[in-house]
């Protein structure tokens, strides 16, 4: 799999300065939770799995959440479960045969709804589990989750030495989590047993919606999810406990809801001239599709992700999915600080001015940026530097849907 592989080569060469790097279920930890990105969910019942990965049908799609959870009602779990595993074993039987390579398949997640489901899903898909990336994992609370855990760490010391690691990937959502008298000592347990199976978390992900629903709440396509005071407030803490470069982890952003034309009360969010600069008259057009499906909300909430240190999100539809990629990918300016700033770690300076004579990089306060920009720039490219975010993307690649 590689960030943008629907780009032609000229296409590439002429926005990158860096292409983004292949990578598969098997690459190294690090480099996965960054490839983790913009997570299309998807309920498990759909009948269509294994052809749309095969035919590529959401083009761009590197990550895929099969949900078993809330995306399927109480009494179709049972059907949910037997339909995954048929599609899977169509996929793994369509790898086996050649007809698709490792390489072209995103990576694939189930979402589960209990210990015991997860447990039925590695015991029922048996060989098929190389196919699997992970379980994303709900309502995350330190009883349940260290039995997750368990288990995960059972089925990587007993598979098979060439299968790829599976990993966990929690899901904090919980009213524990977000009630203020009992969010730090929950916290804290959860990162306790999250420390204790580091090598098997890929990243830790946020559930707004479920934190919303717990007072009521529900943002409108005006507002980012840092408009809601409680939810910011908890995203905070979250992201000082998960966080801290002493022992990070990928944090994932949440979810955002809107994907269609609806009323308005504040103004658009996206200014024109840079949609003009990139795309001319097409940017124009694409910057008011984006208004009229409320997609100016999301950009901005990625732009505050990022600014937080969060990376990946949540979506649930597939008009979201090179937008949100687009977002993430590097700047020429940044990457050079970044790699000025690693290159001068040497004891020789504390501070010096950016080649790009703007800012003052300051090596031990910016080290660790600069480390996370170059993470970042594996996966997701580094752009030329009179290219922008918005070049990558096009009308064609916005009317993609389910």
């Amino acid at each position: 799999m590689r960030y943008f592989n629907y780009l032609s080569l000229e296409e590439e060469q002429e926005l990158f300065y860096s292409a983004p790097i292949h990578y598969n279920n098997s690459s190294e930890q690090e480099l996965l939770a960054y490839a983790v990105g913009a997570a299309l969910y998807c309920p498990a019942t759909r009948p269509t799995i294994a052809r749309d990965i095969l035919t590529e049908r959401h083009q761009g799609l590197t990550s895929w959440v099969l949900d078993l959870e809330d995306a399927v009602g109480d009494h179709q779990v049972a059907m949910a479960e037997e339909l995954l595993v048929q599609q899977l074993t169509q996929l793994y039987i369509q790898l086996q045969q050649e007809q698709v390579h490792r390489d072209r398949l995103p990576l694939l997640f189930i979402r589960v709804r209990s210990i015991g489901q997860l447990e039925r899903m590695i015991d029922q898909l048996g060989e098929m589990m190389k196919l699997i990336t992970g379980f994303m994992l709900p309502k995350f609370d330190p009883e349940q989750g260290l039995q997750y855990f368990q288990a995960i760490a059972r089925y990587n010391q007993e598979k098979d030495i060439y299968a790829p690691v599976l990993y966990g990937l929690p899901i904090l959502e919980t009213a524990a989590v977000i009630y203020r008298e009992s969010r730090v000592e929950h916290l804290l347990a959860i990162k306790k047993i999250l420390d204790t199976y580091k090598p098997y978390v890929l990243n830790v992900r946020i559930g707004a919606t479920d934190f919303s629903s717990l007072f009521g709440l529900r943002r409108s396509p005006d507002m980012t999810i840092y408009d809601i005071a409680p939810i910011r407030d908890c995203m905070s803490d979250i992201i000082n406990l998960f966080g801290r470069m002493d022992s990070p982890y990928v944090i994932s952003g949440p979810v955002w809801e809107y994907f269609a034309n609806g009323e308005r009360v504040l103004k658009p969010m996206l200014r024109q001239s840079p949609f003009e600069e990139a795309l001319g008259d097409d940017g124009r057009k694409l910057r008011k599709e984006y208004i009229n499906r409320h997609v100016d909300g999301l950009i901005r909430e990625v732009i505050m992700d990022k600014e937080n240190g969060i990376i990946g999100k949540t979506i649930i539809h597939p008009t979201h999915i090179g937008l949100v990629q687009s977002l993430y990918t590097v700047t020429r300016e940044e990457f050079e600080d970044a790699e000025s700033i690693i290159r001068n770690n040497n004891g020789e300076l504390g501070v010096f001015k950016s080649g790009y004579a703007n800012k003052m990089n300051e090596i031990k306060p910016h080290l660790n940026w600069a480390q996370k920009i170059i993470a970042r720039s594996q996966i997701y490219g580094v752009l030329h530097e009179q290219q922008h975010f918005i070049s990558l993307l096009s009308e064609q690649e916005q009317r993609i849907y389910v």
